[in-house]
């Protein structure tokens, strides 16, 4: 990997189920950034803003369209390996939440193959936090658990800044 580090923006989306369990892809790349499983989304497109990207990366990467972000719930930024260079990565997270336990993704198989996606599941906030394998962000059960604790409101109104 070589030449000048460049910025990446990207935005993910921390999607539940009715149960609070979480969907997460896992992706097998080379070192540096190895196997690890984390939540769907990816880069932005030319003048897309970010809950925009959240939404159409939720719908490549699963073909769920009836999906609404709930609000932004953090933001990160950390380099990582993309194409044949290494990128500083800014995104931002989203929660939404799906009515359906969990559901199924059928018919983005192609999708995953040229995306990377080796493996998908629904992880419980509890297997998140005993698993030994590398989920993207670190932390993120406490994330989820800060996100929907009770006595938060579910939505951030502007959708924008995480909440306090």
């Amino acid at each position: 990997m070589t030449g000048p580090i460049r910025v990446r923006p990207a935005a993910r989306v921390v999607l539940l189920d009715p149960d609070d369990r979480v969907l997460l892809m896992r992706y097998d790349d080379a070192p540096p950034n190895g196997t690890h499983w984390s939540t769907p989304g990816g880069g932005l497109n030319d003048g897309e803003d970010y809950p925009a990207a959240a939404l159409r990366e939720l719908a490549e990467e699963t073909g769920w369209s009836d999906v609404a972000l709930i609000g932004e719930v953090a933001r990160r930024s950390f380099d990582m390996a993309y194409g044949d260079r290494l990128v500083r990565q800014v995104e931002r997270l989203y929660l939404a939440r799906t009515d359906r336990p969990r559901r199924e993704i059928r018919g983005v198989e192609a999708m995953h193959a040229s995306d990377g996606i080796a493996a998908w599941r629904w992880w419980t906030l509890a297997e998140l936090d005993a698993t030994r394998e590398a989920v993207w962000p670190a932390g993120l059960a406490g994330l989820i658990r800060e996100a929907i604790r009770p006595g938060l409101p579910d939505a951030n109104p502007d959708g924008n800044a995480p909440r306090p």
